[in-house]
């Protein structure tokens, strides 16, 4: 073998570790899939926490509800001060942001917390959003799926968050619009052009969580209630359950039940049509629709599962 050609093989076998090596040490990509489920979609904060601390990089997020929520203000760059925020909140200061609809369409009006997001976050246009990023609602008239991927971010999370009977329609182009999860809690089909390593889906319809598995900071903050919004905490629990039977329900435990056994349902089709690489369940149980209140244990929640799911995940390399 010539001089000449035995330093071409060394430089090409040189090159080639050389390669293997940024291969190795580049940062997975990621389309993230963030599912609907209420109050259990802070959990989603907790997933994202531990994504970035793994040096995985998020290059896409698709989200309905919740999910659309969390997921738009973490593609705005906002996700710590909403969590900060939102951590602070305790039930009063969640029925604060409640705004009673008189229209007959919806208890709520459901615009309150979107001005109040909206000053926090500060608008911006879903196309210049730093990260590609889906917010799904659903089309009441023509019982179908509405991909929001332009426009203003917090018209498409007010649509997507629209929950029947809760909050109103938004209507959107003459048409009313409400909750994604009602069609789609899981919505995977957005990402599947994406160009990154790895789909992972955050499903919040997962199994009964164990009651060893997480033992997480329980916050309990108080402040002081005027009679207005005491009265509408009344009120609140006069629709809870006496607890004198054991299965007897209030009219939100029936609400919450009703929407987690037909997102379930949905969701286990959705993970059977569109199988992404990992999927990261947080517990059914973890709380009701409504119980934002707990945003500290949940987040915690989601950061035990996430870790969970990707010590099981090998291909990750980390």
């Amino acid at each position: 073998m010539s001089t000449i050609r035995k330093l071409y093989i060394s430089l090409a076998a040189a090159h080639s570790v050389t390669d293997d090596h940024v291969n190795r040490h580049k940062k997975k990509t990621i389309s993230l899939v963030l599912g609907s489920g209420g109050a259990r979609g802070l959990a989603h904060i907790g997933v994202i926490q531990i994504l970035e601390e793994r040096g995985l990089k998020i290059s896409s997020i698709s989200g309905s509800s919740m999910g659309a929520l969390v997921g738009g203000i973490y593609a705005a760059g906002q996700l710590k001060t909403f969590t900060e925020w939102v951590c602070a909140l305790d039930r009063m200061n969640v029925l604060r942001l409640l705004d009673f609809s008189f229209s007959g369409d919806a208890i709520f009006k459901g615009d309150r917390i979107i001005d109040t997001l909206r000053d926090l976050i500060g608008e911006q246009a879903i196309e210049e959003l730093p990260i590609s990023f889906t917010a799904v609602a659903t089309d009441l008239d023509k019982s179908r799926e509405v991909w929001f991927s332009s426009g203003p971010l917090f018209d498409a999370i007010r649509a997507s968050i629209a929950l029947p009977t809760v909050f109103s329609p938004f209507i959107h182009q003459g048409r009313p619009l409400v909750d994604g999860g009602l069609l789609n809690p899981l919505p995977i089909a957005p990402t599947l052009h994406d160009m990154t390593d790895l789909t992972l889906a955050v499903s919040l319809c997962g199994k009964s969580q164990k009651k060893e598995e997480v033992r997480p900071p329980v916050v309990q903050n108080k402040c002081k209630s005027d009679s207005y919004y005491q009265k509408l905490l009344d009120f609140i629990d006069d629709l809870q359950p006496k607890k004198t039977k054991d299965n007897e329900a209030g009219v939100f435990d029936i609400i919450s039940k009703s929407i987690d056994a037909m997102q379930s349902s949905i969701s286990s089709f959705k993970l059977a049509a569109y199988t992404p690489d990992i999927v990261i369940e947080i517990p059914r149980d973890a709380c009701s629709i409504y119980e934002f209140e707990r945003a500290a244990e949940l987040i915690e929640i989601g950061r035990y599962k996430a870790t969970s799911a990707l010590e099981n995940f090998s291909e990750l390399d980390l």
